[in-house]
């Protein structure tokens, strides 16, 4: 049994701002499961990993025995949310979309539990609104309290433009709030004013004001660390620096090498399922070798496609990437062996061959490197110890590792 202050703990675990953190944790405390909001525009047609930073906080709710509702913005994505934008965002069509909001859902489901997981659609209600209750709507906000937001005061200051559709936009993700009855939303950090939103229309409608918990924007493939500080734009499609959730398994492999070493520190934090006190213990084991953290980066990696496929997807990706980036750098000057062939065997035993291009010390290490799945022979890793080197051919050879050794074998025809 879980209790109170570890739910508490869990939940604030990688948050940044709480509101009602002591309402949150009498609620928790009462034992009742919670409506947990969260709304999703499909503005694009996938889901990346800025997105499961978010969902991941949803699950842990589910994990806690709460109800996550999961709003598909079929509507307000054709409003277009202008948070953060210095200009009006352009409307997409319905048919743009429909199309997005197809693959959503289907995602979505890749970390939400299926079972306590309520998925909405918020043209539900809100194309139901006449034009009366939308003047009502309207009505609930100042324009002097929409101008409070950050976005629309440096639009406003800087003389560009800001349409009417665009002060809709908080009112309308606030009463997907209360169609839904939500006892807490959560967005990313650049949501907050929204969120706060919803919780002022809620009590403007006689129901309980929902409690906000903010998640931190990720940042995508091309941030750095300056200063102890991880510096970038936040994950996007549109930056083309994302890892997305129904990616092949290689391209989330490879992709999540390319993250800056600094800064995947910051990734385990906000995407990763291990525990504090583990993630710390990889930090440290890293930390003290002095050199980039690549073993830490792969076992990141290898989790995350495992997530998203399964553990030998996770494995087969890892292989196919280390052996691509063995092929790219195979050394110009890699020593050039010539062994005799075995007319018996057709080839010469690949643990031998290790052996007489001063891979291994003897073929007993030779067998165990294959065992490790540690050879690569012309960009393809060698998994059976008996494996032979054809005669008549000639071989780029790769033992992987921490010293990776080269060397071009050629077997002499018999």
């Amino acid at each position: 049994m879980t209790s109170v202050e570890e739910s508490l703990a869990l939940l604030e675990r990688g948050a940044v701002t709480v509101i009602d953190r002591e309402e949150l944790r009498a609620r928790l405390a009462e034992g009742k499961p919670l409506r947990v909001k969260a709304g999703f525009d499909p503005t694009r047609p996938d889901l990346h990993l800025g997105h499961v930073v978010l969902m991941n906080k949803l699950r842990q709710f589910q994990m806690l025995g709460h109800q996550v509702v999961f709003i598909v913005g079929d509507f307000t994505a054709q409003v277009g949310d202008p948070t953060g934008r210095n200009k009006s965002r352009p409307p997409l069509t319905r048919d743009e979309v429909l199309a997005g909001a197809r693959t959503y859902a289907e995602q979505a489901l890749k970390v939400l539990d299926a079972a306590s997981t309520e998925i909405r659609y918020n043209s539900e209600w809100l194309e139901k609104l006449t034009p009366q209750e939308f003047v009502r709507l309207a009505a609930r906000r100042t324009v002097a309290r929409t101008m409070e937001r950050r976005d629309f005061r440096e639009r406003f200051d800087e003389g560009k433009d800001i349409y009417l559709h665009e002060f809709l936009y908080p009112l309308l993700q606030a009463y997907d709030s209360v169609a839904i009855d939500a006892d807490i939303e959560l967005g990313g950090t650049d949501q907050l004013f929204n969120l706060t939103v919803g919780r002022d229309l809620m009590t403007a409608y006689g129901k309980r004001a929902q409690m906000v918990l903010t998640v931190p924007l990720l940042e995508g493939l091309d941030a750095k660390l300056v200063d102890g500080e991880v510096v970038g734009p936040k994950m996007s499609k549109s930056s083309d620096n994302y890892v997305g959730v129904s990616e092949p398994a290689f391209d989330q492999f490879r992709k999540l090498m390319l993250v800056n070493d600094g800064v995947i520190w910051r990734y385990y934090e906000l995407l990763s399922a291990l525990s504090t006190s583990e993630i710390a213990a990889i930090r440290t084991t890293a930390e003290a070798e002095g050199a980039p953290p690549r073993w830490a980066q792969r076992l990141f990696a290898r989790e995350i496609v495992a997530r998203f496929h399964d553990a030998a997807a996770a494995v087969e990706a890892e292989q196919r990437y280390e052996a691509q980036r063995a092929s790219a750098s195979f050394a110009a000057d890699a020593a050039e062996v010539t062994v005799e062939g075995d007319l018996a065997r057709g080839g010469v035993w690949i643990a031998k061959a290790l052996e007489l291009a001063k891979l291994a010390t003897g073929s007993s290490e030779g067998r165990r490197l294959v065992q490790n799945k540690a050879v690569l022979v012309n960009n393809v890793r060698v998994t059976d110890e008996r494996a032979v080197l054809p005669n008549g051919g000639t071989y780029e050879v790769v033992v992987t590792g921490k010293n990776k050794r080269f060397a071009k074998i050629t077997v002499s025809s018999v």
